[in-house]
């Protein structure tokens, strides 16, 4: 049913919980499994920092690489063979292009489980992608599951 699953991670705990779900379904289905995640820099990445990091976009391409190798370790110890990437600009506008371009069949997001006016207020990229996307989307709200 599912040749092809991308899992967007941003290292947080309801992303690794949506994870470990869309490798089950990739290890069910023995679809091909595509981890992304999103370096938002927008208007900082040409901020500098203190410390090791030589700009805020180097910082950030540099967190949102470490969440694409966790998933990827995981889901190669689950025998899967996953393609990781780090991606930029919006992050929900991202994925979805992602998602088309290797003609996904799923995304797996998590979600905190928030809704009506907090998450008019905050934003959500997993309701964006589920809104205005075309691919279907696998939402594991992680509110129970993670502390």
């Amino acid at each position: 049913m599912f040749d092809t699953i991308v899992l967007p991670t941003d290292g947080s705990d309801h992303a690794e919980v949506a994870a470990e779900t869309g490798i089950e379904l990739a290890t069910a289905h023995d679809a091909a499994v595509h981890v992304v995640s999103v370096a938002d820099t927008g208007l900082l990445g040409g901020l500098r920092l203190p410390g090791e990091a030589a700009s805020a976009e180097d910082a950030m391409r540099g967190r949102a690489q470490e969440s694409v190798d966790a998933v990827v370790e995981a889901a190669e110890a689950a025998s899967l063979e996953p393609t990781g990437a780090v991606l930029d600009g919006p992050p929900a506008e991202a994925i979805l292009e992602y998602a088309r371009d290797v003609d996904a069949d799923l995304i797996v997001m998590g979600t905190r489980g928030r809704g009506g006016v907090h998450r008019m207020a905050m934003g959500s990229v997993t309701d964006h992608v589920v809104r205005f996307g075309d691919v279907p989307v696998f939402v594991a709200n992680s509110e129970s599951s993670v502390e």
